[in-house]
């Protein structure tokens, strides 16, 4: 499956900022060893149900420890047993994009 997802704490630094508690919760995404990668608005993570729903889990809490209240938003495909779905996806588009510019 791929999750994206998105973790905001309640309370922010001093200039509005959240990016000390999101770093947290990246890193908690990082070490967990799944596929990931992080843009401007959410994280991704591929794994199985148990996997990606535990380092989400862990990842809140990561944030929870200097907030207290945080808010989560995700989005989730499941497919099966498919993987590699974080990149095949994108090449497929790709793939389609660079034909309709050949037409």
């Amino acid at each position: 499956m791929l999750v994206a997802f998105s973790i905001t704490p309640s309370d922010s630094g001093e200039d509005g900022s959240v990016h000390d508690a999101v770093a947290a919760a990246v890193k908690v995404v990082r070490e967990s060893g799944l596929p990931n990668e992080t843009n401007s608005m959410f994280t991704n993570i591929e794994g199985s149900w148990e996997e990606c729903f535990s380092v989400i889990h862990q990842a809140v809490e990561a944030v929870a420890a200097v907030s207290p209240r945080v808010a989560l938003v995700l989005k989730a495909d499941i497919r099966g047993e498919r993987s590699g779905e974080m990149t095949g996806k994108v090449e497929r588009l790709e793939a389609a994009l660079g034909t309709l510019r050949s037409e």
